[in-house]
């Protein structure tokens, strides 16, 4: 079984990627956002370091998800490869932040790649709004993430919706704004029937 989280930066993935791992006792895969090489550089400087960047994610993400069709496991992921083709990158080319020379590489090298893999069991997209957010960046204080704009934010939930929307494989749309899953248990429980409830239709 394979489970995927979705959403913007500040959804709240990591927390529910552990807390789901707990519940279910599958395997937790994490984005690599500590020891990622190119993340404090591009926040900094995002159009000379956006290609960098997204080349990297697409590498690590492809070999996580090889190792994980690989193997046995049961497994719930923190942010998806589809996340990196059909948000980030499009949206770093159309702010002007990635060439389209370098966009289109990009493009050839997902689209090589995507022929091999296969999407989760049940990708679980969480939608938040954009003081959600800021609220959730803001309090985990990640020094590179202090300058991300708002209208980056607002660019890329856009982008969420367009992707989800036209997204065909099994999902589940979790509102977040209201949900304090990390503190409140009867929140979690919420967000477990709403799984649980889809999971059974896939058996």
């Amino acid at each position: 079984m394979h489970l995927a989280i979705a959403g913007n930066i500040g959804s709240g993935k990591t927390t529910l990627t552990t807390l789901l791992s707990k519940h279910y006792n599958f395997e937790p895969h994490y984005e690599d956002v500590e020891d990622n090489p190119y993340i404090s550089d591009f926040y900094e400087d995002m159009q000379r370091w956006s290609f960098n960047l997204q080349i990297y994610f697409l590498n690590s993400r492809y070999g996580t998800i090889l190792q994980l069709q690989k193997g046995k496991k049961n497994i719930i992921q923190d942010r998806t490869i589809y996340e990196d083709a059909n948000i980030f990158a499009p949206n770093l080319h159309s702010m002007g932040l990635m060439s389209t020379r370098d966009f289109e590489t990009y493009q050839k090298m997902f689209d090589s790649l995507n022929h091999t893999i296969k999407p989760p069991d049940l990708m679980i997209y969480l939608r938040a709004s954009i003081p959600t957010l800021v609220n959730n960046i803001q309090k985990r204080g990640r020094d590179y993430e202090e300058s991300i704009r708002l209208d980056y934010l607002k660019r890329l939930n856009e982008r969420y919706e367009a992707w989800i929307s036209s997204y065909k494989p099994r999902h589940l749309i979790i509102e977040v704004d209201d949900l304090n899953y990390a503190e409140r248990p009867e929140d979690l429980g919420k967000v477990i029937d709403k799984i649980q409830a889809e999971l059974n239709g896939l058996f």
